[in-house]
């Protein structure tokens, strides 16, 4: 069984954020995303239990550009943190599940 990560068109990576929960802020993270042209495959994205913050998981490409996006993600003013982890991250996975069957 393929999973989203591991489809023909590449290997897919999983970036973690943690943000400031405001409107306007998936909007600023993927803008970045945007303009460079960086294509997003999936997007997650719940408060955490204090309110004041947000989960956010983002499906991406695993190419050469991925390294500089995240440091320039961690960089914006209203992400806390960024996490990168590999295929085997299964936040995406049950999503497909749950859209396939």
């Amino acid at each position: 069984m393929n999973t989203v990560a591991e489809k023909s068109e590449g290997l897919k990576t999983v970036l973690e954020l943690k943000v400031r929960n405001h409107p306007g802020v998936m909007s600023h993270v993927i803008g970045l995303f945007a303009r460079r042209a960086y294509n997003v495959e999936g997007i997650i994205c719940l408060p955490m239990k204090n309110t004041l913050q947000s989960r956010m998981w983002l499906l991406v490409n695993e190419d050469e550009k991925l390294d500089q996006i995240i440091q320039q993600t961690d960089k914006l003013v209203d992400v806390i943190s960024v996490k990168r982890h590999g295929v085997d991250h299964k936040v995406f996975e049950r999503l497909e599940e749950t859209f396939t069957s």
